[in-house]
């Protein structure tokens, strides 16, 4: 179990022991238990509170790993989901009538979940420091690959403590450098038919292959270890479980060929297209006054237009015409096509304020509801982009299985890039979002795309 999935189950738990206190014991008492409509309003605060925790990020590996930057956003998150809920009711409120005790119901709600929030996340402090979620890995090989591997677990595992240890063997591939130097006592050089001894002395939750030339591995001693109940996973597939991203720099196009993934049912396309149209109309109605406003203030800045369109490419690689609110002056692209680039000088300074509201890509709702994008998916590039890229990168074109969405797996998981090397980087999620797509992975993705609204640290 992932270290997110832990703390989500502890969060649960301490809502199930707080809110019912605090219905039991507050003011309201009896009589909020006793009255209907208040039935619906006890259901929805705690199932409020956990989804705003996690549209805030806070079952992220950094909310984890920043213990003390993660309290700080509890009771943000908190007040968020009473807020929904306080709004949610009261349109209900033709339909189920007025919830007694509206404001010590809400008071209460805030009170237990910032207290169950803090307490889940102390108690889980506490068990992270005594190891609980500590996993222990054998990675069969110790080189270049085996590194790569190291070093992606640092950075973005799903877990914030790994014991790993490598095992070398000429058969493997020179051992890297950089191993030998940082932990040195964490690789043991052993026999290809010796890993079972390694394996019972290591005691790993899962032994990780990942030679860098694995032509002639004997197979037996894997097997070997698997009989004795060691879960044994190739490099790639546990690199997309472990990071939640695909390793296009070592991409085996086997693996991909023969693994899960890449399955785009009926029922699932009717319910994202259903979710499409429902999510962007509603969002076209709540942000209509931002609309106003913002193209109100495009005109007064500098009486250039208010809309700007732009050629980029969607599913299958056909090409459609993106709209957005203007944020940069008029013929800023006169010199030719570039890529954004951090304060770039060509932003106007309402555009700048746009941009980082994310006011501005609220006209690419008509682009969804028109069917040329999707809430989510990989943004769409321009097609001297995609042509540059394609060149570039493998597999780049697959990531077009797929309509372009106004968020997505990358968007939320990885800063506006404006390089090859970014582009390679965001690739991998959106491989992996396209491997994995399924509706219930766009619903998280617009549930997360909140907090990237709120703190637009990724914006251009």
């Amino acid at each position: 179990m992932t270290t997110g999935k832990a703390l989500f189950l502890l969060d649960i738990l301490f809502v199930l022991m707080a809110w019912p206190v605090i219905l039991r014991f507050g003011c309201w008492g009896n009589e909020c238990l006793d009255a209907t409509p208040d039935g619906l309003a006890t259901l929805l605060y705690p199932a409020a509170n956990l989804v705003s925790l996690y549209a805030l990020g806070l079952y992220r590996r950094d909310a984890i790993i920043d213990t003390r930057g993660s309290l700080a956003r509890v009771p943000m998150a908190v007040g968020l989901g009473a807020v929904a809920t306080a709004c949610g009711l009261a349109l209900l409120v033709p339909f189920i009538g007025a919830p007694v005790n509206r404001v010590r119901l809400f008071a209460g709600a805030v009170l237990a979940f910032c207290v169950a929030g803090m307490l889940a996340r102390a108690v889980f402090l506490v068990l992270k420091r005594g190891g609980m979620f500590r996993r222990r890995l054998l990675v069969v090989g110790a080189g270049e690959r085996a590194r790569d591997l190291l070093t992606m677990l640092d950075d973005e595992g799903a877990n914030p403590h790994y014991d790993i240890t490598f095992v070398t063997d000429a058969a493997f591939g020179a051992t890297h450098p950089d191993l030998l130097q940082g932990r040195p006592e964490k690789i043991v050089s052993g026999a290809e038919d010796d890993l079972l001894r390694v394996a019972r002395e290591v005691q790993p939750d899962e032994i990780v292959v990942a030679p860098d030339d694995r032509r002639g591995m004997n197979l037996e001693s894997l097997l070997a270890c698997k009989r004795e109940g060691y879960p044994v996973v190739q490099y790639l597939s546990f690199i997309e479980h472990e990071v939640r991203r695909v390793d296009v720099r070592r991409i085996d196009l086997g693996w991909l060929l023969y693994s899960d993934g890449f399955y785009f049912g009926t029922i699932d396309n009717a319910l994202k297209r259903a979710l499409d149209v429902l999510v962007s109309l509603m969002l076209l109605v709540l942000f209509s006054p931002f609309l106003v406003f913002g193209a109100i203030a495009i005109r007064l800045d500098d009486g250039g237009p208010v809309l700007y369109s732009q050629q980029r490419v969607t599913r299958n690689g056909r090409p459609f015409r993106i709209y957005k609110l203007r944020t940069m002056r008029v013929n800023a692209e006169a010199a030719g096509e570039v890529w954004a680039a951090v304060r770039d000088p060509r932003v106007t300074r309402i555009g700048n304020l746009l941009r980082q509201s994310r006011v501005d890509e609220m006209p690419q709702l008509w682009n969804v509801l028109r069917g040329d994008m999707s809430l989510v998916g990989p943004r769409p590039e321009r097609p001297k982009f995609v042509e540059e890229l394609g060149r570039a990168l493998p597999l780049y074109h697959e990531r077009h299985m797929v309509k372009a969405g106004l968020t997505g797996w990358a968007q939320i998981n990885y800063p506006y890039g404006a390089s090859i090397e970014d582009a390679r980087a965001k690739l991998s999620y959106d491989l992996y979002y396209v491997k994995n797509f399924s509706i219930l992975f766009d619903l998280l993705i617009i549930l997360q795309t909140l907090r990237v609204v709120l703190w637009p640290s990724g914006a251009r």
